[in-house]
């Protein structure tokens, strides 16, 4: 199993979506339920979305006005990989206009163990290209390689994701399956 955390230094914003007071709206501007991956804590908001994508950072880097199409991934097979975004909304900016953005980052096998335990991982820090609401990407993205004798069956990727000027945490989680 080949599990690797890449950090992107990417802070674009995204206009396909946007955080107001406890709720996402689609690209219609209507609200959409918080989810298990997907919801918001008073006004900051916060997704993870997992992608059999290879281009994913070319498909995220356009301009604001262009609405990225990413690949949701459920299922993987021996010798594909995934990567599994996490995205951010409207953080509280201090006097200097800048976000401070953690999170703590797990990923369980399907037999219970950890491949990854990382706490205070650096999801963004310093001033946001574009309006807080915005959809920004957060630096830490999950790469997983499925490999001979990894485990097969359901694995959990669970992110806590903190404003840490607003003192909120989001709990988010997404799952996979190993075929």
């Amino acid at each position: 199993m080949n599990l690797r955390l890449l950090t992107t230094l990417i802070a674009m914003s995204l206009s396909w979506s946007s955080v107001h007071a406890n709720y996402w709206k689609d690209s219609h501007g209507n609200p959409s339920p918080d989810t298990e991956s997907r919801r918001s804590v008073g006004e900051f908001g916060g997704a993870l979305l997992t992608t059999s994508d290879p281009d994913w950072d070319k498909k995220w880097n356009t301009p604001p006005d262009t609405i990225p199409v990413f690949k949701e991934a459920t299922v993987v097979t021996q010798g594909n990989r995934i990567f599994t975004l996490i995205f951010f909304a409207n953080p509280k900016l201090d006097a200097n206009h800048e976000a401070n953005i953690t999170c703590d980052l797990k990923v369980t096998r399907p037999d219970g163990t950890e491949s990854i335990n990382q706490r205070d991982v650096v999801c963004f820090q310093g001033r946001l290209r574009g309006q807080p609401n915005n959809i920004y990407l957060a630096a830490p993205v999950i790469e997983f390689i499925a490999e001979p004798g990894d485990p097969t069956g359901i694995w959990t990727i669970d992110v806590m994701l903190e404003d840490n000027l607003r003192n909120v945490v989001i709990p988010l989680t997404t799952t996979f399956t190993l075929l």
